[in-house]
């Protein structure tokens, strides 16, 4: 398994922009932790931290309150093999400590302290079952070997079992815990995600780009509680917030200034260890603007890199980064690899360019958004991700120095959450509650399909269910006192499950698009159009294919530049070209309308006209042409025709 090499960190808690009380708290907390002034000190550890280092053959110790130098004592002959080595890094190696068991001192107990933090990323909201699994190895004839996982009631009682094996345990997340999240919990506002993870005893969650898909107003209601403001407790019985704690080190509402806390210290046995996290720099990118409005998203590798001095005036040895950003690894990997198509094989992905960026106080880097499994060292740095919707925990075993604060070792391993597990009462029961208040609304059943309406994309960036739903924001917007709109277009990261043949239930709509987007109808140019087109393909590399409705057509060379890729001539709406200096009416979700995924084109349209939620439009296309006895034929894939 994946080795650190040991580093120096040091840590501490910077206040959020909205709770004063908690910079009177932190401030008490350094009071009594800090390093000391003078020659004062509580331990050898804060005179290694406020002086030089001691002469030749001695060593630091606080005797009454003073530090003092006193001789280095030698271990006895027997030892062991590595008695007399002066490797400081190495636990019993000789080093220079007055409390080792065979030091010839009193024995004060050992010299290092065992710290496991769990970890996992991307829960989404998964309380029940996910789909999929997890591939564990290779069968006899070559084949794939797979296991069911997940679901937060097995999730909980393996977190239970691991924290079982050391009492020095954290609970964190890399984000995304909640949004895009299955009904069960969306249709509450997560709240029923936040109350199991309370139940489950999650320590620390760092933000992601889908804790703003309500807002930032709605995400710190999250961590503070109260119902909510429009719908109340739908529940009936109030929410009490997140008894863990969100950090958004990169995440600025003003001057030196977080919507959350920066990083949080936790400490054992005398030895603190420090949690900075934080989310993607790109989140706005992502995200529906008015989401993240009045918030600036920095840079993750100068974030974390200007708190290390911070950190280290606090005297901490030991820094974990825990963000929502990753990497990909190889199709087929098995969990606790490190395969990718990046540098000597192993993973490629933005997560690499910040553990290499990072400074080396730097010791772990619980990573996610990706969805990915690995497990890697990365300059020196122990990496991982535990794929996404609660089917892995990461178990990082940390050894850290009581003598210095440093980790003198780091190992990782992602654990597959197994339905092999008795499950969690409680965390049932919670389930439970929230399923009984969902289903009938779940299983009305509002249309039916004739083949099953599928996300995967062909070559042009086509798929059957994206076009259903930009017909269907076509047919919600068509009529001119909603919109008048000629044409639209969907995003298809807001497509995120298929619709199986046969009846579909509201429940299929709303895990389609869980979003809770509204519809935007507003006025673009032809040009605009053609730009809106064009923006499709990055100069990154990436490429982002919008759906658009029937009746609009063009064409686009693959091997074109980027930027001149569309034939203006093939842009047309219901057979008639697009005149490039004409106005027509465009309806997208308000993610999109707001330049969302970087199609800031959208954001320049005029004459805005707010419409249905997008679900609400998907079930009323469904009704309106859809029956038991005719149910919907998938749409045909000739909307975007590809050139050489």
């Amino acid at each position: 398994m994946p080795q650190a090499t040991p580093r120096s960190s040091p840590l501490g808690a910077r206040p959020s922009v909205f709770l004063l009380a908690g910079a009177f708290v932190t401030g008490m907390f350094l009071f009594a932790h800090g390093g000391c002034g003078g020659d004062e000190c509580q331990d050898a550890a804060d005179c290694r931290f406020d002086h030089s280092t001691p002469a030749e053959g001695k060593e630091w110790v606080c005797e009454d309150k003073r530090c003092e130098q006193h001789p280095v004592q030698q271990p006895p002959p027997d030892a062991g093999s590595d008695a007399g080595m002066p490797d400081a890094g190495t636990p019993d190696a000789g080093m220079p400590d007055a409390g080792r068991p065979d030091s010839g001192m009193p024995d004060s107990g050992p010299t290092t302290v065992s710290v496991q933090v769990l970890a996992f990323n991307d829960f989404h909201g998964q309380l029940e079952e996910p789909a999929g699994q997890i591939l564990t190895g290779v069968a006899p004839d070559g084949g794939p070997v797979r296991v069911n996982a997940g679901g937060v009631t097995y999730f909980a009682r393996h977190i239970a079992a691991l924290r079982a094996t050391n009492p020095n345990t954290v609970v964190v997340a890399a984000g995304d815990l909640i949004g895009a999240s299955p009904l069960l919990s969306a249709l509450f506002h997560d709240e029923p995600t936040i109350e199991a993870m309370n139940l489950i005893g999650l320590d620390l969650v760092a933000v992601g780009n889908h804790e703003f898909d309500e807002g930032s107003t709605e995400l710190l209601r999250m961590q503070s509680g109260g119902c909510h403001p429009v719908d109340g407790c739908l529940d009936g019985d109030g929410f009490p917030g997140a008894k863990f704690k969100f950090l958004a080190a990169n995440v600025a509402t003003g001057v030196d200034r977080t919507l959350f806390p920066r990083y949080d210290v936790r400490e054992f046995e005398g030895v603190k260890v420090a949690f900075i996290g934080m989310t993607l720099e790109e989140t706005p990118e992502i995200v529906t603007p008015t989401g993240v409005a009045g918030l600036t998203f920095k840079d993750e590798v100068q974030t974390v890199n200007a708190l290390v001095p911070e950190l280290r005036r606090q005297g901490i040895e030991a820094i974990i980064v825990v963000v929502h950003q990753g990497g990909i690894a190889t199709s087929g990997s098995l969990v606790n690899d490190c395969k990718g198509a990046g540098a000597n094989g192993l993973i490629s992905g933005a997560i690499v360019g910040i553990a290499k960026g990072l400074d080396d106080a730097v010791d772990v880097i619980v990573s996610g958004h990706t969805h990915q499994a690995y497990n890697c060292v990365i300059d020196g740095k122990v990496v991982t991700s535990a794929s996404s919707m609660g089917q892995l925990v990461t178990d990082i075993d940390l050894t850290l120095s009581k003598a210095t604060g440093d980790v003198v070792e780091a190992r990782a391993n992602n654990v597959i959450v197994t339905r092999d597990v008795q499950e969690v009462g409680e965390v049932k029961e919670l389930v439970t509650k929230y399923q009984e208040l969902v289903t009938p609304l779940a299983n009305r059943v509002v249309g039916w399909v004739a083949q099953t309406l599928r996300t995967q994309s062909d070559s042009a960036g086509q798929s059957t269910l994206g076009y259903v739903v930009a017909d269907s924001q076509l047919e919600a917007t068509k009529p001119a006192n909603l919109g008048g709109a000629q044409v639209a277009f969907m995003n298809p990261g807001g497509v995120r499950a298929d619709i199986a043949q046969g009846e579909v239930t509201y429940g299929e709509v709303f895990t389609t698009q869980p979003f809770g987007n509204s519809l935007v109808t507003l006025t673009l140019t032809g040009a605009q159009i053609g730009q809106l087109l064009e923006r499709q393909w990055r100069s990154s590399g990436a490429t982002l294919m919008l759906l658009p409705s029937a009746g609009f057509t063009y064409a686009f060379s693959a091997s074109a530049p980027i930027g001149s890729r569309v034939d203006p001539a093939s842009i047309r709406i219901n057979g008639v070209p697009v005149s490039l200096t004409a106005e027509y009416r465009v309806t997208a979700n308000n993610y999109l309308a707001s330049g969302g995924d970087g199609f800031s084109v959208l954001a320049e349209g005029k004459n805005r006209l707010g419409g249905a939620v997008d679900s609400d439009a998907l079930e009323a296309y469904l009704k309106a042409h859809s029956s038991q006895a005719s149910p919907l034929p998938a749409p045909a894939l000739n909307r975007v025709t590809v050139r050489p």
